[in-house]
C-alpha cells in the first residue's frame, strides 16, 4: 500500500500560497531565497521513495514550464517521475511531461492508486488540492518546510481537525525548519 505524502512550503503565519512566485500574486516568491542546496538535496531524498508526483492543474502547468527543460538532479528527478494531474478543466490529450490526468473522481482514483503496491505518492503545495486530500483523509504524511517569515496575506493551510505525530525535524542553514508528521495520535 502506497503512502500519500503532502509536502508544502509554509510561512510562520501559515501561508502556503505562491511560494515560488509563479502564481501571479503580488506577494509570491517568498520561498525562493530559502531554496538553497540543502533544501534541494532534502527534496531529492524525499522524492527518491516515490513512484508518482501528484499535482493540480496549476502546479502541473507551472512545474512543467519551470522544470520541463531544466538541468540538474532535482529537475531530472521531477522529469522522470510519472505525474498524476487532478483537474476538471484539462483534457488528458493536453498533458505532456510524463503526466496522466486522473480520470473521473480524483478522490476515488487516488484511493485506488494508494491501495496498490509500490512506492509513495508525493504531492506539492496547492492549497485547494491539499485541502481536499485532508478532508478525505488521504494524506498519510505531512512534510512542512517552515520558512522564517510572516507574510500577513495569502491562502493558508486548511483542513479538518486531525492529530499528527512528529516523526522528523531538521533545521536547515537557511533557517527553514523541515518537519515531518504522520497521521495519528501524538
Amino acid at each position: 500500500m502506497r503512502k500519500l505524502i503532502a509536502s508544502t512550503l509554509i510561512t510562520l503565519d501559515g501561508v502556503v500560497e505562491d511560494p515560488g512566485g509563479f502564481g501571479g500574486t503580488p506577494f509570491g516568491g517568498w520561498a525562493q531565497p530559502y531554496f538553497q542546496e540543502e533544501a534541494i538535496r532534502l527534496s531529492i531524498e524525499k522524492l527518491a521513495s516515490c513512484d508518482y508526483f501528484l499535482c493540480g492543474r496549476r502546479t502541473y502547468e507551472l512545474f512543467a514550464a519551470g522544470f520541463g527543460d531544466a538541468d540538474g538532479p532535482y529537475a531530472d528527478r521531477l522529469r522522470e517521475l510519472p505525474k498524476l494531474v487532478a483537474s476538471s478543466t484539462l483534457a488528458g490529450t493536453e498533458l505532456t511531461w510524463n503526466a496522466t490526468l486522473l480520470e473521473g473522481d480524483t478522490i476515488t482514483a487516488l484511493k485506488r492508486i494508494k491501495a496498490e503496491d509500490g512506492g509513495d505518492i508525493m504531492m506539492y503545495g496547492n492549497p485547494t488540492l491539499l485541502h481536499s486530500l485532508l478532508q478525505n483523509g488521504l494524506v498519510d504524511e505531512l512534510d512542512l518546510m517552515v520558512h522564517p517569515l510572516v507574510l500577513g496575506v495569502g491562502a493558508k493551510l486548511e483542513g479538518p481537525r486531525t492529530e499528527w505525530k512528529l516523526t522528523g525535524r531538521r533545521t536547515l542553514d537557511s533557517g527553514v525548519i523541515a518537519l515531518s508528521y504522520e497521521k495519528g495520535a501524538r
